[in-house]
């Protein structure tokens, strides 16, 4: 399942950044590129995305409980290519941004306010690393 996973991320590469989009070519945010790929992996949806905020104001962990319901947390050193990652800004917020991992130095992301694109696994991203998950094994 990564690879397929891999695979659909690298063809949102270049998409435009629209805040809680999720369509390749037109627009979507770090959740749209995650959910556009899960409907490339399984069809559609399993819940619908309630409108969210494009900056936490409060406390808001509906981004990590949604992935916690429908993907499988593994530990972040075990995160391979194809793999969800989940970032937070600093540890006082709750984990607001995702990716997918494309290499072990690099992932694929909506860039706020740019594209789909591929950037460096750089010290910097990996100590915001909150969490990574796998995409669960079709039937």
């Amino acid at each position: 399942m990564r690879m397929e996973a891999l695979a659909e991320a690298r063809r949102w590469i270049g998409t435009p950044y629209r805040h809680q989009a999720s369509r390749i070519g037109a627009g979507c945010d770090c959740l749209g590129l995650v959910r556009g790929i899960w409907r490339a992996l399984y069809g559609a949806e399993p819940q619908v995305t309630p409108p969210y905020e494009a900056v936490a104001r409060d406390a808001d962990h509906r981004l990590r409980a949604a992935l916690d319901r429908w993907l499988i947390e593994i530990p972040c050193g075990e995160a391979q290519p194809g793999d969800v990652l989940l970032f937070r800004w600093n540890v006082a917020e709750p984990a607001r941004h995702c990716g997918l991992m494309s290499t072990d130095s690099r992932f694929i992301h909506a860039y706020w306010r740019r594209a789909v694109c591929e950037t460096a696994l750089t010290a910097w991203w990996r100590c915001r690393l909150a969490a990574a998950y796998s995409f669960p094994e079709s039937d």
